[in-house]
This record gives structure tokens, C-alpha cells and sequence, in this order.
């Protein structure tokens, strides 16, 4: 594929939207060249259970993101949308206070006892903001360590003014520090997950100066035995506030966050994506001593008191808890993880699974120095099945188990066209992967 003729019309939209939209979308997994920068099919115009119609009518099945994971009871669950469009015809803002924000703390307080209070945004980058600007109230202290991915805001970028790629570890290296303040440089601390003697370490260079320790507690692999535990130690014997990151992590393995199936408890804890099934809206809980901090620091916006958002998180909570989702999510996805493998090894495909993340956050991997054209390709041909696709899969409870299993049968078809491939036009996929390197951040450069 050469010429613009040879892509698809979604691609070539694209294309053309890089001239009135800096990078062309406002979240960087959207990103078409993520999936293929061939076929993706690019914008929608519908979406319904786990379908989706894109700007030309043509009709997909969601096998891969569910709008990056937010929507966890499948897009427009009419359940969610009943009571928000109720709350529309009412009005959703005013000069008083929504009954709903109030609704809405109770309810994540009741599933999160340890927690006493609780604060709302309506993203999760701005409400991990607000969660590191109550820990350094609530401490006196600045730096912050962190392990994985939090978001887009200064505090954490802040870590990438030192002079090498401090955040190369985490889920999207490269990330550009252009218009942090430089005075920010060595607030920012990152460490590895389940990398206790790294931490330590980093831990005795900066005792008496940390203000919060930011982490996930499970993603990709579940913590080692102690590894939580001693931070919490050193939490409690240092005034350190301890935040768990649940953006992505809650509700994917149990109602509330995925902190609750183990014994540590943090000091705040922060959601956003599942919690409202697509409807902007984020959430950050804790304990009464550090929360109390928030109301000594500005924190405020008025588009954080609609009642759109609180209204769709009480219905999304409310329909998961009721319909035991999180039970469905996780036998989908681990039925889906078992069939990867069932439809590599008949193809004689070399692929690997996380069977160690959870299941509702499912990933595979081609174990070849070309990797990213067979990644291309299985994509190009699970769209002309129908299905979008790719090597990462988010299930939600709109997927059911006969679709599944029409799915798994594209995908051993599919595998088993990847091996001929690979036996007969290995170039192709060197080709591919070469002219479409998986994208990076790109850097500001002057």
C-alpha cells in the first residue's frame, strides 16, 4: 500500500484531520496507527451493545477496547442511559448542589470502607492531580515516587526533565516534558512494580521528602508477597500518603477497586473509566486525616458539579453490583485468553498470554522479531471478518459467550492464514513492521 487510494476512507479522514486537530485525536489510544494504519476504520457514528457503525455505515463487532475500557456493561446500556436521560429532562446543572454527588460518595464509601470521604472530577488525569495535590497538602512534603502509567498532568511528566527517559518503563515511554516547569525536575521519582531493593533504595536517597507513593496495586502481574505490605510500613512510619491508582483497574475484578481482594489498605484511591460506563466522570476516596487536606488547597470547577456524570456512575455501580459483572468479565476474558493459545498452537504460531494480569485485561504477543506486521495484519484481516480487533481485548458485559466463540473461530482462521504467511512471505511482515513502527509519543523539537 503506497498511495492514499490503497488505505482506507477512515485512514485518509484521518489523515486530513491532522490539519485542524493537533495529533488528530484527543486521546492518544485512539490513535489508528495503534491498530493499523492501513484499515482502522478511524470514527464512529453508533454504537450499541459491543457494535459499532463507523462515519460509512459499515457495521463492527468490538473485540479489542470497549471504548478504552470504560464502557464495562457494553456501549449505550440502556439501563445507564435511562437514568441519564432522566436526569436531562430535569436539568443537569444549577446554582445549588446536585442530591447526586452526595449519592454518589455514600455509595463508594459503603463498597470502600476503609474510606471516609470523597472528592469528584470528571477524568482521570485531573482527579490523579487532585489526589497528589491533596497528598502534598496533607504532608507539607513534594516528591512523589511512582510506578506505571498516571496520566498527562505535570506531576508526573515532571519525572522526564532529568536528562534520560525516566518513564521508559512504564506503559508509553517516550512521553515529552515540553512545557513542564523546569522547577519541578526531581519531584517526580519513578520505581518498578515488585521491585522492592530498587525501591528501598530510592527510599533511603529521599527519605523525609516524599509526599505520596502513586501505584497500581495489580495490573500485568499481581504484587509479590510483602512487596505492598512494606510500602504501607514505610508509609505509616514516614507521614507518607499511599495512593492507588484504580483508573483502569477498578471494577475489572470485583465491585470497587481491585485493592479490596487484597489486605493493604491505601491512604486515597483514585477511579475513573468503568465506574460510569463511558460518561465522563472520576472519583478520588480516603481517609479522613488526608482528605480533610483538600478543603485547605483551591480545588474546584463547575463543569465538576453537573449531575450527568454521578447519575451514570450510581446506575453503572448499581446494574454491575446487581448483575455480578465482574463474574462475567473475568470467565470471558479468561475464555478468551485460552482460545489464543488453543488457536496458536493448532496454527504452529509462536504467541504468548498474560495469564498473570487479570482476564479482564486481556493481551497477547507474537514472539517474532516482526511482531508489528503480524500484529498489522491480523488486524487487517479481522476487520474484513467484521470484527475490530487487535492483540488486546477489555471485556465487557455486553459480550456473550456465543459471540465469543464466532470470534475465536475467525481468529483461528485468521492464525492459521498468519502461519502461511510467515512460511511464504516472511518479508511482507518485515516489510510492514519496519515502514509501521508502533507509535511513540513524538517529542517537541526546536
Amino acid at each position: 500500500m503506497d498511495s492514499l487510494n490503497d488505505f482506507s476512507k477512515g485512514i485518509v479522514d484521518f489523515n486530513s484531520s491532522l490539519q485542524t486537530i493537533p495529533a488528530g485525536t484527543q486521546l492518544f489510544s485512539k490513535r489508528p496507527e495503534i491498530f493499523s494504519p492501513e484499515r482502522w476504520p478511524t470514527y464512529y457514528v453508533k454504537a450499541k451493545g459491543i457494535a459499532i457503525w463507523d462515519k460509512y455505515g459499515d457495521k463492527y463487532l468490538d473485540m479489542s477496547q470497549m471504548g478504552v475500557g470504560s464502557c464495562i456493561l457494553g456501549y449505550a446500556n440502556k439501563n445507564v442511559d435511562r437514568a441519564v436521560k432522566k436526569i436531562i429532562s430535569r436539568g443537569v446543572q444549577s446554582t445549588l448542589i446536585a442530591t447526586q454527588e452526595l449519592e454518589l460518595a455514600q455509595e463508594l464509601l459503603e463498597i470502600h470502607k476503609w474510606a471516609d470521604m470523597a472528592r469528584f472530577a470528571r477524568s482521570g488525569g485531573e482527579v490523579m492531580s487532585i489526589a497528589v495535590r491533596i497528598a502534598r497538602v496533607a504532608t507539607g512534603k513534594e516528591k512523589v515516587f511512582f510506578s506505571g502509567y498516571h496520566g498527562w498532568n505535570d506531576w508526573y511528566l515532571a519525572a522526564n526533565l532529568a536528562d534520560e527517559d525516566q518513564l521508559q518503563n512504564v506503559l508509553l515511554p517516550g512521553l515529552s516534558a515540553q512545557g513542564v516547569p523546569a522547577g519541578l525536575a526531581g519531584t517526580a521519582i519513578p520505581f518498578e512494580f515488585n521491585n522492592l531493593e530498587m525501591f528501598e533504595d530510592l527510599f533511603t536517597r529521599h527519605k523525609g521528602t516524599i509526599a505520596a507513593i502513586v501505584m497500581e496495586p495489580r495490573r500485568s502481574e499481581p504484587a509479590n508477597p510483602g512487596f505492598l505490605e512494606r510500602i504501607r510500613k514505610l508509609c505509616d512510619e514516614n507521614s507518607i500518603v499511599l495512593i492507588f491508582d484504580e483508573i483502569t483497574t477498578g471494577w475489572r475484578g470485583n465491585v470497587g477497586g481491585i485493592h479490596l481482594q487484597g489486605t493493604v489498605t491505601p491512604d486515597l484511591a483514585v477511579f475513573a473509566k468503568s465506574m460510569s460506563n463511558g460518561y465522563a466522570m472520576s472519583a478520588v476516596i480516603g481517609n479522613e486525616s488526608v482528605m480533610s487536606a483538600a478543603s485547605s488547597s483551591f480545588v474546584s470547577s463547575t463543569n465538576w458539579s453537573e449531575r450527568v456524570g454521578p447519575t451514570a456512575a450510581l446506575a453503572t455501580i448499581r446494574y454491575y453490583a446487581k448483575n455480578s459483572v465482574d463474574k462475567h468479565i473475568l470467565t470471558i476474558g479468561e475464555t478468551v485468553q485460552k482460545g489464543w493459545l488453543e488457536c496458536a498452537k493448532s496454527s504452529d504460531l509462536d504467541l504468548s498470554v498474560n495469564t498473570f494480569g487479570l482476564p479482564s485485561l486481556s493481551s497477547f504477543s507474537f514472539n517474532y522479531p516482526f511482531a508489528r506486521g503480524l500484529n498489522i495484519e491480523f488486524t487487517n484481516r479481522m476487520l474484513d471478518k467484521g470484527w475490530l480487533a487487535h492483540n488486546q481485548f477489555k471485556p465487557s458485559y455486553a459480550h456473550k459467550a456465543g459471540i465469543v466463540e464466532k470470534y475465536l473461530n475467525d481468529v483461528l482462521l485468521v492464525f492459521q492464514e498468519l502461519s502461511t504467511l510467515l512460511s511464504k512471505s516472511q518479508d511482507l511482515l518485515v516489510e510492514k513492521s519496519i515502514k509501521y513502527p508502533a507509535p511513540s509519543i513524538p517529542r517537541l523539537t526546536r
